[in-house]
């Protein structure tokens, strides 16, 4: 378990109640392994500043886990989503899978989107980590990793998955993602490659496969 060391913005942010240095080190042998190892990672930019900074340049690592031990150390120093200011994104990947467009796990994928209120992403984004890390979904093989987009009027969960033309694969993905949320019927998913992400630039516009 590595966390990213001597970046006070980062501990402040996205540690909650301790600081890099005060979690132990639980990657040595007599744990529970997991099924995947995974990576939190975040992306925070500042609101109405445009810079030549790169997208991937503003993703940075918080920590890495590979037993059921040192995720909930992990998360358990995490601060909570409704503390973090606003735009943010917190990622959840498989490790070796950056979360972006471009990498190759990702580029012929896609992703399903859920909108949420603000005062309720928090209790949906922790029932989808435990999911995901506890590989319950159904094709969790297919699976790279999920994201949620925290914003000014709402908060954004996606779940990233690597074939997009696998139909059979990307609605069984959604009805999985359903029952573990227990999402009501109102909810209405979206579906967006990130080929159309990468050619209108954007994640969230002009979605398709709703369900």
């Amino acid at each position: 378990m590595e966390f990213v060391a001597n970046n006070k913005e980062i501990e402040n942010k996205f540690l909650s109640t301790a600081n890099a240095q005060s979690v132990p080190d639980l990657s040595s042998t007599g744990f529970h392994p997991l099924k995947h190892n995974f990576v939190f990672w975040y992306t925070r930019r500042t609101p109405g500043v445009r810079t030549q900074t790169s997208y991937e340049d503003n993703i940075k690592k918080i920590v890495e886990f590979s037993t059921v031990e040192a995720f909930w150390v992990c998360y358990c120093h995490l601060a909570r989503p409704s503390s973090l200011p606003s735009p943010t994104d917190l990622h959840l990947f498989k490790e070796g899978i950056r979360p972006l467009w471009e990498d190759s796990a990702n580029c012929s994928g896609g992703k399903w989107i859920i909108r949420f209120k603000k005062v309720i992403s928090g209790r949906f984004w922790e029932d989808l980590v435990l999911a995901l890390v506890g590989d319950q979904l159904d094709y969790g093989d297919d699976i790279c990793g999920a994201v949620l987009s925290i914003r000014f009027n709402e908060d954004i969960l996606s779940v990233w998955n690597r074939n997009a033309s696998d139909q059979h694969a990307v609605m069984a993905l959604r009805d999985s993602i359903k029952r573990h949320l227990k999402l009501p019927h109102s909810y209405v998913m979206e579906y967006k490659p990130h080929d159309a992400s990468l050619r209108d630039n954007s994640s969230y516009r002009n979605t398709w496969l709703r369900g």
